[in-house]
């Protein structure tokens, strides 16, 4: 018996990242059109259908600090305190500094070439963007402590909420390793709920990027109207930054790392290059791990006793590929609406991007999620109409193009990463590199 279709199956079983990108094109051309057309017409465009976008950034903003505590939560309380010994240390501390290296260079090629400056964006409202307060430095890292954890995910603060994310997950993975039957059991309840809670959000996530071509075409469309065709340099301009970024950071940043530890780049990149295809084609830096484990112990000589603890606790928290395109992309949305971000906010978005690497890779739109929280974390609020939500929905319009090129580079950044260890525990097998 044939299965029964439904009325809108052309729209919910059709690809979404061809939705997206067919909605961007269309936003695109009738932005255009209505700017070179009627000024009349094109504002009562604007003023009729900015809320069918900004209802896209509303059920974005609605699941971020969900998405942020329930994702670290689940993420912090997976690590075994049996595996945070020698090589637990070793590999969470290289993911950690590769994550900061790959934001402080995305910043350095954001400053370099200023992507959106110039444009001086208003939002479908009229208003241009407004100066945020920038804190000292010192302020930021004290902001990180919470001092009512309730009051920071009531708010909406960003780092606070990671911070108390990571402790209460970290907690309760010593929890689960406790000697006493009773904690045990409470611990792994508790572990079981954050866990489901975090696949029900990623379920909104899904159902919310369901919308996203909606949404995409009109925020994109009301950039163009207002804007005109001089909106397409700028996106150019961040997609070359970001891509220009992605490839530095791979000769110099994971070829540099290689040479330190004697291990030659160019047998890394023959031995892992089936991996970097799945990733950069799929997206998914979860979904290649089958591949990325094969290839690194066939290809790389790394063993399963170690790659089986590092390339999933890579593909959960080490993020170098998104770090880059967060600190490109805040800072295209800073010189968008003509507020470029002081150096003290520079440093936060290279904290916020490091620490919120943990837990959030494997959430669908996870840039996209990562994207807002950053922004927030800077004092670029994304509120519906605002110039800094008609920025973000530029960045949302392309994410697709610079996703496939931030995984790669995430997958990559995995088995660097293990390859080192593996070798500073003299495990990896060097015939595989010679």
């Amino acid at each position: 018996m044939a299965e029964k279709k439904g009325m809108l199956d052309w729209y919910f079983k059709s690809n979404l990242l061809s939705r997206i990108m067919i909605a961007l094109i269309a936003g695109v051309v009738v932005g255009i059109a209505l700017g070179y057309g009627d000024p009349a017409t094109s504002k009562a465009f604007v003023d009729n259908t900015k809320f069918l976008g900004d209802i896209f950034i509303r059920l974005l903003k609605m699941i971020v600090v969900p998405v942020i505590l329930f994702s670290l939560i689940g993420g912090a309380a997976s690590i075994a305190p049996s595996k945070l010994g020698r090589i637990g240390v070793k590999i969470i501390a290289f993911y950690m500094a590769t994550s900061a290296l790959s934001v402080t260079l995305g910043l350095f090629f954001a400053n370099l070439l200023q992507p959106g400056s110039g444009m001086n964006l208003v939002g479908s409202a009229g208003a241009a963007g407004k100066a945020a307060a920038a804190p000292s430095l010192a302020t930021v890292f004290m902001n990180i402590i919470p001092t009512n954890p309730a009051e920071s995910l009531a708010k909406g603060d960003v780092l606070p909420i990671i911070f108390f994310a990571l402790l209460f997950g970290l907690s309760i993975a010593f929890l689960k390793d406790s000697k006493d039957a009773t904690l045990v059991k409470g611990a792994n309840t508790l572990y079981d709920v954050v866990n489901a809670a975090a696949e029900t959000m990623y379920k909104i996530v899904h159902g919310i990027m369901q919308y996203a071509p909606i949404g995409v075409f009109f925020l994109i469309a009301i950039v163009f109207a207002q804007q005109g065709a001089k909106a397409l340099g700028p996106l150019l301009l961040v997609t070359l930054t970001v891509y220009l970024a992605l490839i530095a950071l791979t000769i110099i940043g994971y070829g540099g790392l290689l040479a330190v530890f004697r291990l030659g780049f160019f047998k890394f990149m023959k031995g892992a290059n089936e991996a970097l295809i799945t990733a950069f084609v799929t997206r998914s830096s979860s979904g290649t791990l089958p591949v990325t484990m094969r290839v690194c112990e066939e290809n790389l000589g790394i063993p399963r006793s170690i790659s089986s603890f590092t390339l999933p606790l890579g593909a959960t928290i080490n993020m170098n590929g998104t770090a880059i395109y967060l600190g490109i992309c805040a800072m295209f949305v800073g010189y968008a609406i003509g507020q470029p971000l002081t150096f003290a906010q520079q440093m936060t978005v290279v904290t916020t991007a490091t620490l919120a690497a943990i837990g959030t890779a494997g959430v669908p739109g996870a840039g996209a999620i990562m994207l807002l929280m950053v922004l927030e974390s800077v004092g670029l609020k994304v509120e519906a109409g605002s110039a800094v939500a008609a920025a973000y929905a530029m960045i949302l319009g392309i994410d697709a193009l610079l996703d496939m090129g931030r995984t790669c580079l995430n997958v990559g950044g995995d088995m660097v990463c293990t390859a080192i260890v593996a070798k500073g525990e003299n495990e990896l097998d060097m015939q595989k590199w010679a």
